[in-house]
């Protein structure tokens, strides 16, 4: 069965993610940094000491695309693991100094693109958007996707 590409909201989904990781991309370059590689710095910034594995899914990739990511920024200075006192087989994963600087640089212009995006929308708006997208992914899941 086809379906006209004017029907298809995956196109859409994607186009909207694409043009989002280009902008954050060209954002955080100013800071050295990558996209995985600020998404990593974040999530340091709000739960310092977490494990390489439960970085991997806060940030939605795998535990050896995290592994790369951190062996990167740790060699750069911009983290630091340490085993962890209890548990000599588990790295905690800080953010150094440096890593603090390059992650407010990042911010900084990763926020701005996120403010433009929340102006193009009212906040009943942005509120129905996130709604939306839920369903998409429940739908993608195979869920209901019913609302």
């Amino acid at each position: 069965m086809t379906m006209p590409p004017e029907e298809r909201l995956g196109f859409d989904i994607k186009r909207a993610e694409q043009e989002l990781i280009a902008a954050k991309s060209a954002a955080v370059k100013a800071a050295g940094l990558t996209v995985p590689q600020y998404a990593a710095l974040f999530g340091l910034s709000g739960a310092p000491g977490i494990s390489a594995a439960a970085l991997a899914r806060a940030c939605l990739v795998t535990p050896q695309a995290m592994n790369v990511v951190l062996k990167n920024l740790e060699e750069r200075g911009l983290v630091e693991r340490t085993p962890h006192p209890w548990h000599r087989n588990v790295l905690e994963t800080r953010l150094t100094e440096k890593g603090c600087t390059a992650l407010a640089t990042a911010d900084e212009r990763a926020v701005a693109i996120e403010r433009r995006i929340e102006r193009a929308f009212t906040a009943e708006e942005r509120e129905l958007l996130r709604s939306l997208l839920g369903r998409a992914v429940a739908a993608i899941r195979g869920g209901d996707a019913a609302g």
